[in-house]
């Protein structure tokens, strides 16, 4: 039976029009993305196929660049890009021997429509703007203290990507701002800290605010102000 199971596991997650999509998606990026993957060798159920997905989605494009980390054996790196989940990933860039690091980070799987999140966060990173409004670039400017979002999501919910872009905009915008996407069945015990009931849920600041559901940028503007006191 194992060479049966090889097989299985040999198999692409992407089929050939999703990979044409895909393309056609990168097209027209100029700079390039570079992604790391944090797995843990006891005890992740869908570490292997997160990194099997990430590595298909970077052979799609010579722009893109992969590292492959465990969150035990490389806790040093793990620690200073605030990855504390398997699967983690971290969508940063790289220039030479220099990673940037831009608070963007996903806790689970992004599958199902958080497979989209993905594809626009990495064009997102590769596009060098946040595309925020005026008025939350001013706001952002201002903060003096670092914010946490932690956007609640399942695969299977059509409204998440909505929320896990905004959030991963005001990382890329600030440089005191993190933006984890969580996938809230695989983190059963956090989703259940922040008492998430419906998805998306943004969590702030471990808890002073949550936002339910996918908010436009005003809306979280108002909210950002509210506990940060500006």
């Amino acid at each position: 039976g194992t060479l049966k199971n090889k097989e299985i596991s040999m198999e692409k997650l992407l089929n050939e029009d999703v990979v044409k999509q895909i393309e056609e998606a990168f097209a027209p990026m100029k700079e390039s993305v570079h992604v790391m993957f944090f797995g843990q060798k006891e005890g992740c159920d869908y570490c292997a196929d997160t990194q099997q997905l990430l590595e298909e989605v970077v052979a799609i494009s010579d722009k893109l660049s992969i590292e492959i980390y465990d969150l035990d054996d490389d806790a040093d790196v793990a620690e200073k890009f605030n990855v504390d989940k398997a699967p983690g990933t971290v969508l940063a860039t790289k220039d030479g021997e220099t990673v940037s690091d831009y608070g963007i980070r996903y806790a689970g799987i992004p599958s199902g429509h958080e497979f989209t999140s993905l594809i626009q966060d990495i064009l997102l990173v590769a596009g060098r703007d946040s595309g925020l409004t005026q008025d939350m670039r001013n706001f952002l400017k201002e903060l003096t203290e670092p914010v946490l979002l932690q956007v609640f999501v399942t695969p299977t919910w059509p409204y998440c990507p909505r929320a896990v872009t905004l959030a991963h905009q005001l990382a890329m915008e600030s440089p005191m701002v993190q933006a984890e996407m969580v996938e809230a069945t695989e983190f059963q015990a956090l989703s259940n800290k922040y008492n998430v009931s419906g998805v998306p849920q943004t969590t702030i600041n471990d808890g002073a605010a949550n936002i339910t559901g996918a908010v436009p940028e005003s809306n979280m503007l108002e909210e950002l102000k509210r506990i940060t006191g500006k």
